[in-house]
């Protein structure tokens, strides 16, 4: 018999769950809110960088269906929560999706149904939010429903690891719903990790993600002043990655962006002052870094246009690669927003190459008409007065980038064979 799954949520966490979920055996009915999403995933057309039309049209054909009717979560065996937890303007975690889905699970749920949330948001929340909404209707725990959570690790564009082969970490709020989660992911999730309950998997998930923001706030500190000392910290990083015990490689960058990494350890922080009463100063601190990297960037290319006499004002300025990391279309809380912002501010012009955003109207820059892509690096340089690599997306010409002959600031250290540019 087949497993009967409702995923909630069907964009970059909910698609590719629903879409390996499928090649499992397991027929999946993915809900969401927004009818035009809806009608272009049932057509067969994907807004997800890591699910092809292909893949998806070969779930429909297995028996993925899309709808915005909550009355589909009726009836099934398993459903699963991957809905967005945006920052709230307090700092904490916009848990309204979370709530709104945990309400429509109450309504329309039948019993002996496991519920699974995979929202990113600090530890206690499935067990102090989640699952009383999910059983304000008269539902009851390990009899009706088993409630668990189990955090999404999607690393979008990462050609490796995808939903089979990342491990799937599982807490339930009990010992017998833990048991039925591992069951469900066990089916097309080659290792399931079992956590000591909820709270140690919501954990989990922040841990990864603070564990990151952290080592990369360090190496954005540590490039500034290893550049006014002269010291060469790309060089002395790959050194130290060759120590095969106690050191993992982490390297400087324009800023921190996407959905996890300037959002999740936030939860976190504000969990900790709210409950706690007192600062998670290393999680403050990293964001202070990280936050402050844009500028840095901005600064260095008024240091390049100032070394070649021309100000900021009236300059062309153009950047490479606005996504937030490497070879996707992602552009949410790219630090090339804040760049473009702090340049225009400054009174630049700027224009953009990137493959995967055909038009980009940046966070924070007055409005008025979206820039478009230009799709050869070499045209677009010419009138420019200074270039930015932001992101080495593989799509980018090689022989193009490494023959400008105009100053680039390169922030990810790839272009080695170019005598104009210079690391960050």
């Amino acid at each position: 018999m087949s497993v009967r799954v409702g995923i909630i949520g069907q964009g970059y966490v909910g698609l590719p769950l629903a879409v390996r979920a499928t090649e499992a055996g397991l027929t999946v009915t993915g809900v969401d809110v927004h009818p035009r999403l809806v009608a272009e995933l049932n057509a067969g057309r994907s807004h997800v960088d890591d699910i092809t039309d292909e893949a998806l049209s070969a779930a429909i054909s297995r028996g993925y269906v899309a709808t915005t009717d909550p009355a589909a979560l009726a009836d099934l065996d398993v459903i699963v929560v991957c809905v967005p937890t945006p920052l709230s303007p307090n700092g904490g975690p916009d848990l309204g999706y979370v709530e709104s889905a945990a309400r429509t699970i109450a309504e329309f749920a039948t019993p002996d149904t496991t519920v699974i949330l995979e929202s990113t948001t600090y530890p206690g929340t499935t067990e102090e939010i989640f699952a009383p909404l999910v059983l304000a209707n008269g539902l009851i725990l390990d009899e009706d429903v088993f409630i668990a959570f189990s955090p999404e690790r999607v690393d979008p564009g990462n050609r490796t690891y995808g939903i089979r082969n990342t491990p799937k970490v599982v807490g339930g709020l009990t010992p017998s719903s833990t048991e039925r989660t591992v069951e469900f992911y066990g089916r097309f999730v080659d290792s399931v990790v079992v956590a000591q309950g909820a709270a140690e998997a919501e954990m989990a998930k922040l841990l990864e993600n603070t564990f990151r923001h952290v080592n990369i706030a360090l190496m954005n500190e540590m490039v500034r002043f290893c550049d006014e000392l002269g010291i060469n910290l790309w060089n002395a990083i790959d050194c130290a990655a060759t120590k095969p015990f106690g050191y993992m490689a982490f390297r400087p960058g324009p800023g921190v962006g996407g959905h996890c990494i300037p959002v999740d350890p936030n939860y976190l922080s504000h969990r900790v002052k709210a409950q706690l009463g007192y600062a998670f100063r290393m999680v403050e601190l990293a964001e202070e870094i990280n936050g402050a990297a844009p500028g840095y960037v901005a600064r260095r290319v008024w240091q390049l246009l100032n070394a070649d006499a021309k100000a900021v004002r009236g300059s062309t300025v153009l950047l490479l690669g606005v996504t937030y990391k490497a070879d996707i279309a992602d552009c949410r809380e790219s630090p090339a927003d804040d760049v473009a912002r702090i340049l225009v501010d400054w009174g630049a012009t700027i224009r953009y190459v990137d493959p995967f955003v055909p038009s980009w109207s940046p966070r924070g820059v007055p409005s008025g008409e979206a820039l478009v892509s230009q799709t050869s690096i070499a045209q677009a340089a010419e009138g420019a007065d200074v270039a930015v690599l932001l992101q080495n997306h593989q799509a980018f010409s090689r022989s193009e980038l490494e023959a400008l002959t105009i100053p680039v600031l390169d922030t990810r250290n790839a272009l080695t064979e170019n005598p104009s540019s210079v690391s960050l």
